[in-house]
């Protein structure tokens, strides 16, 4: 049986935290809900869009940068994670791949309407995934969509399959940027996700990490904001995996190849070792 949550505000993200923190959860025995929540009528407030590009290095426009939509669905996502039925622990969770498809170009005070929902769940070798699909509707059309995908470890009794194949290991075209030690408490105040693994070494620290961990979706952005120059001006989609994580603060280096169906890239640690994430644009 479904169940759709109608919001008529965004909710706030730091109450969404406090709920998760004191909340019991079923852990890895419990089934996914058949939930949605929908939020209409969203219009972005001029000064965090503002301060969202400077963080994330997107350049002004009459449209807004094509990872802003997840931010504005971000409570919602919240919302879904928190929910009474939702069987898993939220600061256990792990974002493993985000795909985001613009339709078309969204302008910065265009409203929108959000829903959100939980898909179904999957087990693998490394515990059970699911998604979290969001659609963002302008003037009544399909303007944007995305899926998150969200890891719970736990044993499954699965075998780890073959590897896929590899993606790109080497881009003709690098460019190397610095993530400062604040980036994630700046990201979280743009974004609202203020997990603590995030925010400083020492919270980090009490979820088993040396220091704290940029946000994958700022490394997303980033790197988007890099190529904004060569993003498509019709229909694309955006895929990303993540990988290992980006310790703050750290020095990372942005690799890319323009293909012909669209661009490759990769991101790497300084010395272009270990890959951070992997991904592709599409021009559908």
């Amino acid at each position: 049986m479904s169940s759709t949550i109608e919001l008529d505000r965004a909710p706030s993200t730091l109450s969404l935290y406090l709920r998760a923190a004191t909340a019991r959860k079923g852990g890895s025995q419990g089934q996914v809900p058949n939930l949605s929540v929908v939020l209409n009528k969203v219009v972005a407030d001029t000064k965090s869009l503002s301060e969202y590009r400077k963080v994330c290095g997107f350049p002004k426009s009459g449209s807004m940068p094509v990872t802003y939509p997840h931010i504005l669905a971000f409570p919602l996502h919240m919302e879904l994670l928190v929910s009474d039925s939702f069987p898993f622990p939220l600061l256990g969770l792990v974002h493993i791949r985000n795909d985001i498809t613009q339709y078309r170009a969204i302008g910065n005070l265009e409203p929108i309407d959000i829903e959100c929902q939980l898909g179904e769940p999957r087990e693998t070798a490394k515990g059970k995934e699911f998604d979290i699909i969001t659609y963002v509707h302008a003037s009544g059309q399909l303007a944007w969509e995305s899926v998150s995908t969200m890891l719970y470890r736990c044993k499954t009794g699965i075998e780890e399959p073959k590897k896929d194949p590899q993606p790109l290991q080497n881009g003709r075209y690098q460019v190397s940027w610095s993530a400062p030690e604040n980036i994630g408490r700046r990201y979280a105040k743009v974004s609202g996700d203020s997990n603590l693994i995030h925010i400083h070494a020492l919270t980090a620290k009490a979820f088993g990490f040396p220091r704290a961990i940029a946000h994958g979706m700022w490394s997303k952005a980033r790197l988007l904001a890099e190529l904004d120059p060569k993003l498509p001006k019709e229909p694309f989609k955006v895929s990303v995996q993540f990988k290992l994580p980006v310790f703050l603060p750290n020095n990372v280096a942005f690799q890319y190849d323009e293909t012909d169906s669209g661009i490759e890239f990769i991101l790497k640690d300084a010395k272009g070792e270990k890959p951070h994430l992997t991904g592709n644009i599409e021009q559908l």
